[in-house]
């Protein structure tokens, strides 16, 4: 075996059995709890900033619920509420002429919310339909269509012919028991 290359003992390299060398295993600066509560402090430092940077960065480009609330409520329902006086009253709960007017309000909240860089749907827009639902449909049948009484011609034999079928009945019943009693 050879003897070691000079200035190798002073670096800590040593030879294996190959003849190769390998690095003296490393130890970190101030090693121990010390060392280790450093790294720790200096990571959790860095979390630290990137939360407060992503705070800052989160509130500077989320949606701005107020805004946006107001411009659904002045600008998108204001519209919705000029068509809808325009249909009038009795013609808000047929669909076929609401159908329209309703599409176009969706759309608009869509559009301002992309505007504003808003989520849609959210919860400002869950709200801004309820209250527009419970304003303009709430006589609504859930079909969509305005329930009424049918015309009298046909609600005529409906209510009738069980009557009359009812009294015919009890009249055969009556007449039937009275014809048996003599034969006996």
């Amino acid at each position: 075996m050879s003897p070691p290359p000079p200035g190798a003992e002073r670096s800590g390299a040593t030879t294996g059995a190959g003849g190769g060398s390998r690095p003296p295993p490393r130890s970190l600066p101030g090693a121990g709890c010390a060392g280790q509560s450093a790294a720790a402090m200096a990571l959790l430092q860095q979390r630290f900033l990137c939360f407060v940077l992503a705070h800052h960065f989160i509130a500077a480009t989320a949606c701005q619920e107020a805004g946006y609330s107001w411009m659904i409520k002045h600008y998108c329902l204001k519209q919705f509420q000029l068509s809808m006086e325009g249909i009038g009253q009795r013609l808000w709960c047929d669909w076929d002429e609401t159908v329209g007017t309703y599409g176009e309000l969706t759309n608009c909240t869509a559009l301002i919310a992309e505007r504003l860089d808003c989520y849609w749907p959210n919860r400002l827009v869950d709200e801004f339909f309820v209250a527009v639902h419970k304003q303009y449909f709430r006589n609504c049948s859930p079909s969509g269509r305005a329930l009424h009484d049918p015309p009298n011609s046909i609600l005529c034999p409906f209510i009738l012919l069980p009557i009359l079928v009812t009294l015919l009945m009890t009249a055969l019943v009556v007449w039937r028991s009275k014809r048996s009693e003599g034969i006996v």
